[in-house]
């Protein structure tokens, strides 16, 4: 998937959940958005969910590192890996 930690770090601490899930809807429905520019579709949508994921996790009370490897955990898991 090629997910850049850095730039999901920076999405997860700009914009809320609510935000970032809209900004996914805005890319799908019409090609662009307002939280991510310059990547593909399908890289932005990646990365969009990803920092979703990981805000939802920080508000929760989560560290944002213990967030990152849940995610990490998670991909894994959805490719196939253990």
């Amino acid at each position: 998937m090629g997910t850049d930690i850095k730039e999901l770090k920076k999405l997860a601490k700009k914009f809320t959940p609510e935000q970032i899930e809209g900004c996914i809807t805005q890319q799908i429905e019409t090609g662009e958005n307002i939280c991510l520019k310059d990547q593909s579709a399908e890289k932005i949508i990646n990365e969009l969910s990803g920092a979703e994921y990981i805000k939802r996790l920080v508000d929760r009370g989560m560290s944002l590192a213990d967030a990152l490897r849940e995610l990490a955990r998670r991909m894994r898991q959805a490719q196939g890996g253990k």
